[in-house]
C-alpha cells in the first residue's frame, strides 16, 4: 500500500461536514480534524502520532523504542482504540453513547473495505493489512468498550477476567502482531500480560471509577473481605480495604509473573518495548504498595525520570545485543 493510497475514497457523509470536525477525545481535550479529504497514508500516520504523543502516557515512550513503521502502526492502533474508549467516556446520556459506539463499529467495517470515514481510517486499515492482525481481537476491545455502557458490577472474577480480557489483552495480542513473535504459546502469555496491566489499572483507578458508579472489584471478594460499595464510594481505607487491596495485588502479580516470559519469544525491538510496558505498570502496581493502597487522595504514577530509566535500560535489546 503505498502513501497515497485512498482505498475507495472517503465516505461523502463525512465531507459534508464542513472545513472542520471535532472529536472529543476527553473533556479536557478537544482534538480539531483537518479535513478529510482525500488523507493520505502519510497524514493520516501522523494524526495518529500525535494523538499517541499526546495522550498515551505510559505507552508513547514505550513505542519510541520501536523502528518507524512499527512504531507508527503501534500510534494508529492505539489512536483507534483510544478515539472508541473515549466515545464512551464523555457527558452525553447513555443512549448516544451507546449509538455512537455502533456508528464507530460500522466505520470501522467500512474502514477495512477501504471507505475511510475518519482521518486515522487509512493508517489503521493498512496496520491491520500489513501486519496481518486478527480481526476477532479488534472485535473484542470494542466489546469490551462496550461493556462499559451496560456493565457497572462484576459478581466474580471470572466475570471480570472477561472485561479485562477485551479491553487489554486483546490489544497485547494485537500489538505482538506488529512487534513480531514466533510461536503459538507466545498468545498466552500476552493474554496474561494484559490481565496483569488492566488490573493495575483498576487499582490506581479504584477511587475515580468508584465515584463514577463503577466498581469493577469483584463482589466475591469485596464480601469475602467484608468491605462493601459504600465503603469504597466513601473512600475507607481501613483493615479490610488493606487486606482485600493486598489480595488484589498478590492477584496481580501472579499474572505479571506469567506473562514474563513473553519477552523470549518476540523480536530485539517488541522484547524492548514489552518489557517497558511491562515493568512500567508493574512499577506502578508497587507503587500502590509503597503508599499504603491510598488510591483515594492522590495519584498514583512514576516519575517521568523512571519511565526514562526504564527506556534506556532496554537500548541494549532494541539493537539485539543481548538480553536483560
Amino acid at each position: 500500500m503505498n502513501d497515497n493510497h485512498q482505498g475507495n475514497g472517503i465516505n461523502p457523509e463525512y465531507k459534508e461536514r464542513g472545513r472542520q470536525s471535532v472529536v472529543t477525545l476527553s473533556p479536557c481535550h478537544p482534538v480539531t480534524l483537518s479535513p478529510c479529504h482525500p488523507v493520505s497514508l502519510s497524514a493520516s500516520f501522523a494524526w495518529c502520532e500525535r494523538l499517541a504523543r499526546r495522550q498515551a502516557g505510559n505507552f508513547y515512550h514505550a513505542f519510541r523504542l520501536l523502528p518507524t513503521a512499527q512504531r507508527r502502526a503501534m500510534c494508529a492502533l492505539y489512536a483507534f482504540m483510544r478515539v472508541a474508549d473515549d466515545l464512551t467516556d464523555g457527558p452525553e446520556a447513555l443512549a448516544e453513547k451507546s449509538q455512537s459506539l455502533e456508528d464507530w463499529r460500522r466505520q470501522f467495517d467500512a474502514a477495512l473495505a477501504g471507505v475511510y470515514y475518519h482521518p486515522l481510517h487509512p493508517a489503521f486499515h493498512h496496520t491491520v493489512e500489513h501486519y496481518g492482525i486478527p480481526r476477532c481481537y479488534l472485535d473484542d476491545v470494542l466489546d469490551g468498550v462496550g461493556m462499559d455502557l451496560d456493565t457497572d458490577r462484576y459478581d466474580t472474577f471470572a466475570d471480570l477476567y472477561r472485561y479485562c480480557y477485551r479491553v487489554a489483552s486483546a490489544v497485547g495480542l494485537a500489538c505482538i502482531h506488529i512487534w513480531g513473535f514466533r510461536e503459538e504459546r507466545a498468545k498466552a502469555y500476552a493474554e496474561s500480560a494484559g490481565i496483569a496491566l488492566q488490573l493495575t489499572n483498576i487499582l490506581r483507578d479504584l477511587g475515580e471509577d468508584a465515584g463514577r458508579g463503577r466498581v469493577y472489584l469483584p463482589r466475591e471478594d469485596l464480601e469475602r473481605f467484608g468491605y462493601s460499595v459504600a465503603d469504597l464510594e466513601q473512600g475507607r481505607r481501613d483493615g479490610r480495604f488493606r487486606d482485600l487491596m493486598r489480595f488484589q495485588v498478590e492477584r496481580a502479580r501472579e499474572y505479571y509473573d506469567a506473562a514474563a516470559p513473553l519477552a523470549d519469544f518476540l523480536t530485539p525491538a517488541g522484547r524492548s518495548v514489552f518489557l517497558v510496558m511491562l515493568r512500567t505498570y508493574r512499577g506502578l502496581l508497587e507503587a500502590i504498595v509503597r503508599c499504603d493502597y491510598d488510591v483515594f487522595n492522590r495519584p498514583v504514577r512514576l516519575s517521568r525520570w523512571r519511565k526514562l530509566w526504564l527506556a534506556v535500560q532496554v537500548l541494549p535489546l532494541r539493537w539485539g545485543w543481548g538480553n536483560f
